[in-house]
C-alpha cells in the first residue's frame, strides 16, 4: 500500500470525525462500559506548545485509574509526521498528561506511548 493512500484528503471541519476518529471513539465507549475509562471527549483540550503553536489530540480521556490521557488517531504509523510527533513530545514534556498515539490493526489498537 502506498503511504499516498494513508493520508487524509485534508482536515475535516472542526467537530467532525474521520473514519479512523469514529472506530476509536467507539472502542472508547466500550473501555468505558468496561470501567477502563471514566470519561472521553473528541477534541475536548487545545494545548500551547508556544507562540502560535498548539496541539489538539482528537480525544481527551480520562482513564480508569482517574489519570487524564491525550489520544491522537492516525490511520498508520507511517502516516505520523514528523511534525506531529514532535508536538506530542513537546506536550508530553510540558503537560501532566499521558500523551498516546493509537493505530489500527487488525486485532484493535496499537498505542504508542510519549
Amino acid at each position: 500500500m502506498s503511504l499516498k493512500r494513508l493520508h487524509a484528503l485534508g482536515r475535516l471541519k472542526q467537530g467532525q470525525r474521520n473514519k479512523t476518529e469514529a472506530r476509536y471513539e467507539q472502542y472508547l465507549e466500550l473501555m468505558k462500559r468496561a470501567g477502563e475509562v471514566l470519561w472521553y471527549r473528541f477534541e475536548g483540550v487545545k494545548l500551547r506548545i508556544g507562540d502560535n503553536c498548539f496541539l489538539t489530540p482528537d480525544f481527551a480521556v480520562m482513564a480508569g485509574d482517574g489519570v487524564m490521557e491525550m489520544h491522537d488517531t492516525k490511520g498508520a504509523k507511517a502516516v505520523f509526521s514528523d511534525d506531529a510527533r514532535a508536538k506530542m513530545k513537546a506536550a508530553a514534556e510540558m503537560y501532566p498528561f499521558r500523551f498516546k498515539a493509537v493505530y489500527p490493526v487488525k486485532s484493535g489498537w496499537e498505542v504508542e506511548d510519549f
